[in-house]
């Protein structure tokens, strides 16, 4: 997956056409020290049911469970992280993953145990 150029405007163009299948490649983020030592792995892809924290912005320090993956935005929403519209409705503030760190991975699929197996090798 990794781009020979460094030309912003190739790598913007990369992003903006990836398939799905690196889409979700794309949508990584770092894991927490603990899970770090447990696995052997640095980061790994977003999934919904993940337990996050949010390292950057107006949200940083919130912790929830991821509702949403948003592969056409690259965007997550996760629970608790909501801003006011003007008619008073609750939406979910999208999230950027390289903004967060997943503290607790969701393990209900066996084959996501195999791929981070695989991947710690």
């Amino acid at each position: 997956m990794k781009l020979d150029t460094r030309q912003p405007k190739k790598q913007r163009k990369f992003l903006y056409n990836a398939p799905l299948h690196l889409r979700s490649k794309i949508m990584a983020a770092t894991l927490s020290p603990e899970l770090r030592n447990k696995y052997g792995v640095r980061s790994l892809p977003i999934r919904e049911g993940d337990k996050v924290r949010v390292m950057r912005g107006d949200f940083k320090g919130k912790e929830g469970k991821v509702l949403e993956v948003d592969l056409k935005r690259y965007r997550i929403h996760i629970e608790g992280v909501t801003q006011k519209k003007v008619d008073g409705t609750e939406v979910f503030y999208p999230i950027h993953p390289s903004n967060v760190m997943i503290i607790d991975l969701n393990l209900e699929d066996e084959k996501r145990e195999k791929i981070i197996n695989r991947r710690a090798g």
